[in-house]
């Protein structure tokens, strides 16, 4: 979002001075010879604007260069034309086919742990049973994420995501009491639990909740230890036409209401979507404090 003052510019949330923009044509000139891409990167450094895991925030500086260059404060090198690849699904091998059935209680099937995927091998392994037993499916996180199996002495029991919080959610933004600055600044310190399957041979009652207890209680030592900062705040959606979201009651996490199902708007495109059910569930007791400074 960019925004107009006299004697400032606002892009996502980040005050641009105008001894800030004369620098910013001072880079671009200096560097000519890099790429956008790069010369976000430099700006990102030269002016210390970097995300709340300390990774500069070169895709908001993207943004502001373009707007900068079609006022005419600035002349960027030309765009670089790049094919993307698409993104394969993950293929489906015997490693995730489902084994018997395990309908033991919680107690019976020994203590259940959470285990961060980490490498190659257990990340793609993980994409592969979200990719086959998530109704969703498997969608590539953005921005930060932690990857979890959930393990037991009966075996792989299910997987969750947690990773970048939805830009804008108008119940979820009214109840923390954000307006569009503080939320800019602040809606890194919020995670959204994007993915949470249960195997369905796993019928295990209160494992559900049981899990989320556990995820709660060390998102943000993890969190830490992957991205140098702890959240305050999880949030996640419930798709009312498949789930009721009982496990996230059962786990003491906040129904606040339905999204709008407008999805998020974007230049020159719409789409719509179901209403999702909205949780929430803070992690430290003075969240608010940290999402409204």
């Amino acid at each position: 979002m960019h925004q107009r003052r006299d004697d400032h510019l606002v892009q996502c949330g980040r005050e641009i001075s105008i001894a800030e923009i004369e620098e910013i044509r001072e880079t671009v000139a200096t560097f000519c010879r890099l790429s956008r891409e790069e010369l976000a990167m430099t700006v990102c450094e030269h002016l210390g604007w970097h995300s709340a895991s300390g990774s500069p925030k070169a895709d908001a500086c993207l943004k502001l260069l373009g707007k900068l260059e079609s006022e005419g404060f600035l002349r960027l090198p030309d765009k670089h034309v790049s094919s993307r690849k698409e993104l394969k699904k993950p293929c489906l091998t015997e490693r995730t086919a489902p084994p018997p059935q395990i309908g033991d209680s919680l107690g019976e099937v020994g203590p259940v742990r959470l285990e961060v995927a980490r490498g190659r091998e257990q990340t793609e392994l993980w994409n592969e049973y979200v990719h086959r037993y998530h109704y969703l499916g498997y969608k590539r996180p953005f921005g930060c994420f932690a990857r979890y199996f959930v393990e037991s002495e009966r075996g792989r029991l299910g997987c969750l995501l947690f990773s970048g919080a939805a830009k804008s959610l108008g119940e979820r933004d009214r109840w923390i009491g954000w307006n569009e600055s503080s939320r800019l600044r602040r809606l890194g310190w919020v995670v959204n639990n994007t993915r949470f399957v249960i195997f369905p041979w796993v019928k295990v009652k209160c494992l559900a909740s049981h899990v989320l207890g556990q995820a709660v209680r060390r998102i943000r030592d993890d969190w830490q230890e992957r991205w140098s900062y702890r959240p305050v705040l999880l949030e996640t959606f419930v798709d009312p036409r498949y789930y009721e979201g009982t496990c996230y009651r059962a786990a003491n996490w906040q129904y606040l209401g339905l999204t709008s199902g407008e999805g998020l708007v974007r230049q020159g495109k719409s789409y719509t979507t179901s209403p999702k059910k909205i949780f929430v569930k803070p992690l430290v007791d003075d969240f608010r404090t940290v999402l409204c400074s």
